[in-house]
């Protein structure tokens, strides 16, 4: 009989690890982003130097969101459950503040920022995986 006793440890093992991968290009791609609007706007005076109107607030909403459920992948890292959950949370309202600004259709420009969130969710119901799966007790060894 195989023993089933590490078989889901290093099952955990490589969910945790494909999602502390993308979760880690994920908060690299943001911290790059912020880092690009912060100079910009130290330089330019403004966030964005090509926006043709003002942004809605509401828009600034969403990207703090976003941000933060992307930043929360950094916690995960040392608290699963903890940044796995505001991080499908975060991502939960962007969709709902999304979906309430805009019009459903198949426009890009509502389409896109649903399936940013959704590539930004997966790491966190990952992360929540791996603790939901940890904190399960060992196989007690059979006694004979």
């Amino acid at each position: 009989m195989a023993n089933t006793k590490y078989a889901g440890d290093r099952v955990t093992k490589w969910i945790r690890w494909v999602a502390r991968i993308w979760g880690g290009l994920i908060v690299l791609y943001v911290l790059l982003v912020l880092i690009g609007y912060g100079w910009n706007w130290v330089t330019t005076g403004v966030a964005d130097p090509h926006a043709v109107e003002a942004v809605p607030l509401v828009e600034y909403v969403g990207l703090v969101i976003m941000v933060v459920g992307a930043l929360s992948l950094g916690i995960a890292w040392r608290w699963e459950k903890l940044g796995g959950t505001i991080a499908v949370a975060s991502q939960l309202v962007f969709i709902a503040l999304h979906l309430i600004e805009g019009p459903v259709s198949s426009d890009p420009h509502f389409v896109v920022p649903c399936l940013i969130s959704v590539v930004v969710a997966i790491p966190g119901v990952l992360f929540l995986l791996c603790w939901w799966r940890s904190r399960k007790r060992a196989i007690p060894e059979k006694t004979v």
